[in-house]
């Protein structure tokens, strides 16, 4: 009959360590201990190590972005007339030259910080809206187009009116506004269809959208929105070189108007 615990039996082998030294196996096991302090060592601060070299790129990348933004330069761009398409009070201190993309998903957010500012800024500042579309929206250049075309049919506010809802609606990234719903929304803001629709297909706008896009890069416009803050002598004193929050916006209006 087996027995439920059984004598043990001693084992025999030819393991690495039969018949070694104590010495020998001493050593062997001080090296294999200091071998796995090391590797545990190297799992505790290589991802430390990796963390701290993203910060210091990221770091690194904003500085540089930040340094960008504080070194840009830019330039008087061609004088304010009753052709461009302004907002407040036509004798105010200063002008807020905006080029713009109707299709930049930036200038969809910044639209609310300008609306906010013309208001905060009541008397003291105006806004021309000018179009700066980026070749890689679709349908940037011909939106422009059609917000001209509601003007020259429509005036001003139907114009207006026209680049407010665009914004509201267009999901931005170049194709965010069909190009098919241009018609109806020039209906919808008060302009004949059949007028709009023919001035949109003849590209009668086309080269005022490019002229103001060729004034912007004159400025030193680079990207959208970009907004040149210019004194009743159509001198530029300073730019917004961005979608900045409120604050930051005003920060600028504020230093402008100091300086008058």
């Amino acid at each position: 009959m087996e027995s439920t615990h059984p004598t043990p039996v001693a084992k025999t082998g030819s393991g690495i360590f039969d018949g070694a030294s104590p010495k020998l196996t001493f050593l062997f096991g001080f090296i294999a201990g200091v071998a796995l302090t090391g590797i545990i060592g190297l799992a505790i601060v290589l991802p430390k190590v990796y963390s701290s070299s993203k910060t210091s790129t990221a770091a690194a990348a904003t500085n540089t972005t930040n340094t960008a933004a504080a070194a840009a330069t830019f330039s008087n761009v061609k004088a304010v007339t009753s052709a461009d398409l302004m907002r407040g009070d036509k004798n105010a201190k200063l002008t807020l030259v905006e080029f713009s993309d109707l299709e930049c998903p930036y200038c969809k957010t910044f639209h609310a910080t300008m609306k906010q500012m013309l208001t905060d800024y009541a008397g003291k500042v105006n806004w021309v809206y000018r179009n700066f579309p980026l070749s890689f929206h679709a349908n940037g250049q011909k939106e422009a187009e059609a917000q001209l075309c509601v003007g020259k049919l429509g005036g001003q506010t139907k114009e207006w009116d026209f680049i407010d809802k665009i914004y509201e609606r267009t999901t931005s990234n170049g194709t965010g506004f069909a190009l098919t719903a241009l018609g109806p929304l020039a209906k919808e803001v008060g302009v004949d269809q059949t007028k709009f629709q023919s001035c949109l297909d003849s590209n009668e706008m086309a080269q005022t959208v490019k002229d103001q896009e060729a004034d912007g890069t004159t400025g030193g416009v680079t990207g959208t929105p970009t907004t040149l803050i210019v004194d009743q002598n159509g001198k530029t004193l300073d730019g917004i070189p961005g979608a900045y929050p409120i604050d930051q916006a005003k920060a600028y209006i504020d230093k402008a108007l100091a300086a008058l």
